[in-house]
């Protein structure tokens, strides 16, 4: 039996984890779970004879180095800053490791190492990043491949609710992690290059630039810039092509409304706030607004924002108990830190919930003198609020790199992302088998629209 260790059994790792369960008898495989929570290891085995549920400490280093020596292929689905000790056991070990993480600056340190010793540290292999990558390396690689020059790459992704569930008016619901959401687009100007030109966007000015897009059934949608839209340019062979631009995803609207939280101050996360913890909702908003010996908190906040009673801006504020009278309970919490408890409140996905994944991505590129234009675009709906659309896409390439490297299938070592032809064409055709499909049609060229930016 071939023993795959996977550590961390959170809400990504579901799809994942039943992938391989399932593929357990056929391959020869032990599922180790390992988790803080021995109850959540346990609930993600499902009691399943080729499953082995572990309580798991990361910080225990004896624990980890003996599970890791243990296993055969080691999968991280922790918080991306814990990958690197996982990493550095694995080489210690010669052990091949998977996750869906960003290749952070310490791990891309490991590449030499890891080449020598025959061993592959593949990461950015589930979603975005992940099959972001995959989908849009097919396309321009087909592009290449009839002597096409690349032009334009423009790549969307969102994690929604789908449409059967919407019903706030936000048009959103939590299907990832709430904090991530909260402190969206902080750490510098959003960056990207546009028609031959730099284009920065300072966070205070984010959400009040995006992009409008049409998606076939399932309707108009806008996209705010991503931090860094140039980290793969070099990467996808992109150095000169005119506008490279990344972007998130949201349902028309919510960046405006998301807007008035950003002007006030609530997505700060720098700073703790005085008693937090005996603070209502409503003070914790009035604690942004100017003093007035008589005016309501309501009345401040319209003023301060220039929001009319009549904007639907308006209603989306009150949809989220900003002014009730619940307390924080927070202790020395950060506006962010409160801001999250709010929302994870009122943007919790219930039971029945199905969340959605919506990828968009656009090519632009010339060929024997003419411009041409590919978008491909894919939508993924989840099944309820364990098995969601976002468990799904994260998991399932993790899951399935893992056993193509097991197997041998996938050889090139050292420290990587799937953007080679050995790693994307088979995981994106199984991919397809499980309903994670984009379709391609051609459209005339537009290049850089202005009509397509909202302001």
């Amino acid at each position: 039996m071939r023993n795959i260790l996977v550590i961390g059994a959170g809400r990504s790792a579901s799809s994942l984890i039943q992938y391989l369960l399932t593929k357990s008898e056929q391959e020869n495989l032990i599922i180790t779970i390992g988790d803080l929570s021995l109850e959540l290891a346990e609930k993600k085995a499902k009691k399943h004879p080729n499953a082995r549920p572990i309580a798991f400490d990361i910080f225990n280093s004896f624990q980890r180095q003996e599970e890791i020596q243990k296993a055969d292929i080691v999968i991280s689905m922790l918080p991306a800053h814990m990958h690197i000790e996982v990493a550095k056991d694995c080489l210690t070990f010669g052990k091949h490791m998977v996750t869906a993480s960003y290749i952070s600056s310490q791990m891309q340190e490991l590449d030499k190492e890891a080449k020598e010793k025959g061993v592959i540290l593949m990461n950015e292999i589930g979603l975005d990043p992940g099959i972001d990558h995959m989908s849009a390396m097919k396309i321009l690689d087909e592009i290449r491949a009839k002597g096409g020059n690349v032009l334009l790459f423009e790549s969307f992704c969102g994690g929604l609710v789908a449409p059967e569930s919407d019903n706030n008016l936000w048009n959103y619901k939590f299907t990832w992690n709430p904090r991530n959401v909260v402190l969206a687009g902080q750490g510098g100007a959003a960056k990207f290059i546009q028609e031959g030109t730099y284009k920065y966007i300072p966070y205070n000015k984010l959400f009040r630039r995006t992009e409008f897009l049409e998606v076939e059934d399932y309707g108009r949608f806008e996209a705010y810039a991503n931090r860094d839209s140039l980290k793969y340019r070099s990467v996808y062979g992109l150095d000169d092509a005119l506008t490279v631009y990344r972007g998130t995803i949201r349902r028309v609207g919510y960046s405006r409304a998301w807007d008035i939280l950003v002007q006030l101050g609530m997505t700060d996360d720098s700073y703790t706030i005085e008693d937090s913890e005996n603070m209502t909702y409503r003070e914790f908003t009035n604690s942004f607004l100017p003093y007035h010996p008589t005016d309501t908190v309501e009345i401040k906040l319209r003023h301060a924002q220039k929001i009319d009673q009549d904007d639907i801006i308006w209603d989306k504020l009150l949809e989220l108990d900003l002014f009730s009278k619940k307390k924080v309970e927070l202790k020395n919490a950060t506006p962010a830190q409160i801001l999250e408890k709010i929302l994870s409140e009122k943007w919790k996905l219930e039971p029945n919930d199905k969340d959605m994944i919506v990828m968009y991505h656009k090519f632009g590129y010339e060929l024997n003198g003419e411009k041409h234009q590919i978008d491909s675009t894919m939508v993924c709906i989840g099944d309820d609020q364990v098995n969601t659309a976002m468990s799904k896409t994260v998991g399932l390439p993790a899951a399935m790199a893992t056993l193509r490297i097991l197997k041998g299938e996938i050889k090139t070592p050292g420290v990587q992302l799937p953007i080679s032809k050995e790693v994307y064409t088979p995981i994106l055709n199984e991919l397809e088998e499980y309903g994670i499909i984009f379709k391609e049609i051609d459209v005339p060229y537009l290049g850089y629209n202005p009509n397509n930016i909202s302001s």
